[in-house]
């Protein structure tokens, strides 16, 4: 049987280029994600393009049942969980921190963190079953490094970091390999939600620069599930050529 990833936050970006790589190279897929528009259409198109057998799952990693109710439902032929892709984040505003929205703050704690306890949580009783497993928590650069106005956001992915640390060390003797991919600047979805539907503000993110692309990320995380049992890769941190740190980005 082909080996089965579960990808959170698959309807874009970085989500839907990991289901892409990955349906490409044989595996069954369980994307989710809140907008179940995107998800039917990305499922189909998997299947069609790909032949990838693909279980599409609408719900919102922030709500604990939702959760809960989405594993619960999954057929017995999608229990056996090889690989875990908890890529569902995002940042929201950019304001200095007595400038900030308490309400953003909520959402990014919500979503880059309890979302991803929430569903590791409840996936890891199937992965346990299986022998030898690997779980992917998305984090950023951001989990390295704090910038100005970016507290909150930073706060949640050193907590992924953290994490991702302490999964590794409690799953140690359960055959359960788990990688924190921190990426920089990658041109997606990310800097529009970030500043609430701005393109011209998001555009200006990426100016001057070749950024990443969410295929470069998918390409590494495949690349890491591909190296043998014996190799776990703890952590990658991930910039363009252009960019060496928050604070020093040649745009020319």
């Amino acid at each position: 049987m082909s080996k089965t990833i579960f990808i959170t936050g698959a309807t874009s970006g970085f989500g839907k280029a990991i289901a892409e790589k990955f349906a490409a190279n044989g595996y069954r897929l369980i994307i989710t994600g809140r907008r179940d528009h995107r998800l039917q259409e990305l499922a189909g198109t998997l299947e069609k393009n790909l032949s990838a057998r693909v279980l599409p799952l609408k719900f919102d990693v922030r709500h604990r049942d939702e959760v809960k109710q989405a594993v619960a439902s999954l057929p017995d032929e999608w229990k056996e969980i090889d690989i875990l892709v908890n890529n569902a984040g995002l940042a929201s505003g950019l304001d200095l921190f007595q400038d900030a929205s308490v309400d953003d703050f909520d959402l990014m704690i919500d979503t880059n963190v309890k979302g991803l306890l929430y569903m590791t949580k409840e996936l890891l009783p199937l992965m346990l079953q299986q022998p030898g497993g690997y779980i992917f928590n998305i984090g950023s650069v951001a989990s390295k490094y704090v910038y100005e106005k970016g507290h909150i956001y930073c706060a949640s992915k050193f907590a992924v970091d953290a994490l991702t640390q302490g999964m590794r060390i409690d799953l140690l003797k359960k055959n359960i390999r788990v990688t924190a991919i921190h990426p920089g600047l990658v041109e997606t979805e990310f800097s529009l939600v970030r500043f609430k539907g701005d393109a011209e503000r998001a555009k200006k993110t990426y100016q001057g620069l070749k950024p990443l692309s969410a295929t470069d990320i998918a390409d590494v995380i495949f690349y890491c599930a591909s190296t043998p049992p014996h190799v776990n890769i703890n952590e990658l941190v991930i910039m363009p050529t252009a960019q060496a740190s928050p604070f020093y980005i040649d745009r020319n």
